[in-house]
């Protein structure tokens, strides 16, 4: 038989033993390499910019999406500024309320890039009162002049009763008790700039509040604009987070090249990864300032994996030379396989249609790539080249109590099944608590701020006192210029709402139905019984004209048909938008379209638009994206483990501790009410590929025992012991790395973000402390139990007994 620990029977491995060899062997010149790209990075960092994009946000594929931006300019999108101006006492219809209510109007009226057009409050020259005159004429005024001086008892009851007269006033834009009035502006996306739309808000807010009045402001540029301010609060999250790092690190070694080392990979990194984000273009978001972090404590935790393990190779090498370079022969392959799953979690995050998510897969994944230069070839080399340390004994700590602890739990084949029984019942209590998982929002209110957050105090009372500010846009289209005044296309749109207000969570509606309604009733007397469409469209279209000519305002249609009178828009009111809320409105019109698709010739129905519609858009792209990511990360994973070791088992293995990690992930979603969506699907594939790599370490680490000790159950302990200890710590250091967003931020989502990703760190340390070692205890893998080492020192497992070198000739014992 052939040798099997010859090069001649592996020359695939032995062609990369020799390539490691020859960069190893030439250190300085491959860390002056490093040194210039790190230079020409850093010279790149000034480009970055932070900021956010709503665009960004929107799945820009997605037939809502598409709707949205084509009605945005006419009929508005979901970049709606509401402000709510709220009496404590008595009503608003005073006049010092309506003079707060009308400079309140200028005031959002003024905010950069507002469409005018798209402005309304019971002040604004926008709400008028239509009335026919004793001749016949259809006459129309603003319900408030400004000019025209204080109101008399009588005049403020007159206006009370016209107010309550429209519905489309109240009710909108007047609260059912009359305690509070709002004022609602679009703001034009391509103008938008979110931090002076949020000053210009606050400063009216500080000048408008009185005592007896309560203004409250809600809306997407209000929630990124509070958003922005806490930007100062992030760089003192990640001074504090420095500080613990450095805290760690020095309790742990004890040694300068323990605190130094470690903490130059991570600037090294950083700086590459900061530069290849200038070099995309791309920017920095706020919301997703996690992840960098991330990515940054996990270059911590292998530079720290390898100093590690070169203090202990320092015990058995006097050379320091050959020390680092074991270091390195040691870790660089399993730690590169870390890192490309690291990857892989990320670059797939861009499946999804989301322009943040595809940004961030495409700089996060090479940031995390360029790991295995700056931290796993780098620091090996570093050491070999600097001086040998005086004091290089491992000390004993209380992180290495983790190891010694799991080594005597898993100790005997019992145990070990008795580990996998309870992680088997484990996964069938995950799974069951996985199904409460909610698609979206799990309660009111924004899940990027606390709950007791001014914004999301305004949202809530806003919708306490209205039918609600969340607005779902259905658009009607019809082939031909005038359709819509065609009597069965307005008829069918009646229809549409009626079926819609079914719903108990709509708390409203506005459409072109109504008001054609409204005015032929004006126009017969106020009489109630001519609240109807017309059967003719010529008669329908003197209606709409009556109504636009009653207006001096140009555009008194604008936000109910396009100027072609082809084109229609329905608003329907909803309190929140909330997973639930979403889904049941987008399934409550698609019900009605389904049954009445074909019914009017020419009538085509389009989903959707407004504040419900693109965060239903955005909800169903999170589902679409986490549908395919996670499977993906899955199998991608499973084959390059099973590749690398040659090896279904190994694949099989880390398949299954990846599952035991992600199902108790998504369980802890479902019992604390943590939702799919936008923000938390990048979360999920990250958590994935990171915490994979304790599993392939400590997997590694049980290989490499087996083929020195022959011995099943001491290999498992050794490598429990060991790589146990880096396995804690590096998971504490990836959890120190983010645990300050959960203490200190307030934004809810990075810290709701920090604490999911530090649940996964935890469930994938458990995983590969005890579930990795009980699973080879009892299924006994050939790749581990019939591994030896060829020539190269590499490790095979294709061989019988007859065929292993002298080096490994005695046969292992499982």
């Amino acid at each position: 038989m052939s040798d099997k620990a010859s090069a001649q029977s592996h020359k695939i491995t032995h062609l990369l033993h020799n390539l490691d060899e020859r960069i190893f062997n030439s250190p300085k010149i491959v860390l002056g390499l490093i040194l210039v790209v790190t230079l020409f990075f850093a010279s790149q960092i000034p480009g970055v910019k932070m900021y956010s994009d709503f665009a960004d946000l929107l799945p820009q594929e997605h037939p809502y999406i598409v709707l949205h931006n084509e009605i945005k300019e006419s009929f508005g999108g979901a970049n709606v500024v509401i402000v709510g101006v709220e009496v404590e006492n008595g009503d608003i219809f005073s006049n010092e309320a309506l003079a707060r209510i009308h400079r309140i109007t200028q005031a959002v009226d003024n905010l950069p890039g507002v469409n005018h057009n798209l402005v309304a409050s019971i002040t604004h020259r926008n709400s008028r009162k239509v009335w026919m005159t004793p001749e016949g004429n259809v006459n129309s005024e603003s319900y408030y002049d400004p000019q025209g001086g204080e109101l008399s008892a009588a005049e403020l009851e007159t206006l009370r009763q016209d107010i309550v007269a429209n519905p489309r006033v109240y009710g909108p834009l007047v609260s059912p008790d009359m305690k509070m009035a709002l004022v609602k502006a679009q703001l034009n996306e391509g103008q938008l700039d979110y931090v002076k739309t949020f000053d210009a808000i606050q400063q009216m807010r500080a000048d408008e509040g009185a005592e007896g009045f309560s203004i409250h402001v809600t809306g997407q540029p209000m929630l990124v604009g509070w958003a922005y301010q806490y930007l100062g609060q992030i760089i003192q999250i990640f001074m504090f987070t420095a500080l613990i790092m450095i805290a760690l690190l020095v309790f742990y070694f004890r040694k300068a090249y323990g605190v130094l080392i470690p903490l130059a990979a991570v600037v090294v990194s950083t700086i590459w990864g900061l530069g290849i984000i200038s070099l995309f273009g791309y920017n920095l978001d706020p919301l997703g300032l996690v992840i960098p972090f991330l990515i940054s404590a996990r270059a911590m935790s292998h530079g720290i994996q390898i100093v590690e393990r070169y203090y202990l190779e320092l015990n058995d090498h006097a050379d320091h030379h050959k020390a680092a370079k074991q270091t390195f022969e040691s870790l660089f392959r399993p730690g590169s396989l870390g890192v490309v799953s690291d990857a892989i979690g990320l670059l797939l995050i861009a499946i999804g249609s989301i322009p943040l998510n595809t940004k961030l897969a495409h700089y996060a994944s090479l940031w995390a790539l360029s790991i295995i230069i700056t931290v796993l070839l780098a620091v090996p080399m570093l050491l070999s080249v600097l001086p040998k340390p005086k004091n290089y004994a491992v000390k004993h700590n209380v992180f290495r109590n983790v190891g010694y602890v799991c080594a005597d739990l898993i100790s005997t084949r019992k145990a070990a099944k008795n580990a996998l029984l309870i992680g088997a019942l484990l996964l069938v209590g995950g799974w069951y608590a996985s199904s409460k998982v909610v698609i979206g929002e799990s309660e009111p209110g924004s899940p990027i701020l606390y709950q007791d957050h001014d914004y999301n105090v305004s949202s809530g009372a806003i919708n306490d006192s209205f039918p609600g500010s969340e607005e779902l846009y259905i658009v009607a289209e019809t082939s031909e210029k005038g359709g819509i005044k065609r009597p069965e296309v307005l008829k069918a749109l009646a229809d549409l709402e009626r079926h819609m207000l079914m719903d108990p969570g709509v708390g409203g509606a506005k459409g072109i139905p109504d008001l054609v309604k409204q005015v032929n009733r004006l126009l017969h007397n106020d009489d109630p019984r001519w609240m109807q469409i017309p059967d003719d469209a010529q008669y329908v279209g003197g209606l709409m004209f009556t109504y636009m000519m009653s207006s001096p305002i140009p555009g008194a249609l604008n936000e109910f048909v396009d100027t072609d009178e082809r084109v229609a828009n329905l608003v329907f009111y909803y309190k929140d938008h909330q997973g639930e809320t979403i889904r049941r409105a987008i399934y409550t019109a698609k019900q009605w379209i389904d049954a009445n698709e074909g019914k009017v010739e020419g009538l085509k129905i389009r989903l959707a638009g407004g504040t419900i519609g693109v965060t239903a858009a955005m909800n169903e792209a999170a589902y679409e994206t986490n549908l395919w990511v996670l499977p993906l990360v899955f199998l991608l994973i499973f084959a390059m483990v099973m590749f690398f070791y040659t090896s279904l088992q190994a694949g099989m293995m880390m398949f299954m501790a990846m599952m035991f990690a992600t199902t108790l992930t998504y369980a802890y979603m479902g019992i604390t009410g943590m939702g799919i969506n936008i923000n938390t699907v990048p979360i999920i594939a990250v958590g994935v590929g990171v915490g994979i790599d304790y599993s392939i370490y400590m997997m590694d680490r049980i290989r490499s025992e087996m083929v020195l000790q022959h011995n099943l159950s001491a290999a498992v302990r050794t490598a429990i012991r060991t790589t146990g200890l880096a396995v804690s710590f590096t998971a504490i250091t990836l959890i120190a790395g983010i645990v300050m967003w959960v203490v200190l931020s307030d934004l809810r989502f990075q810290s709701d973000a920090a604490l999911l990703l530090s649940v996964m760190v935890i469930l994938n340390g458990a995983a590969a402390m005890l579930l990795v070692p009980a699973w080879v205890l009892v299924f006994k893998p050939k790749f581990i139990c019939a591994a030896y080492e060829d020539e190269d020192g590499v490790i095979h497992a294709d061989a019988l007994g007859d065929d292993r070198s002298p080096k490994s000739a005695t046969t292992p014992v499982c």
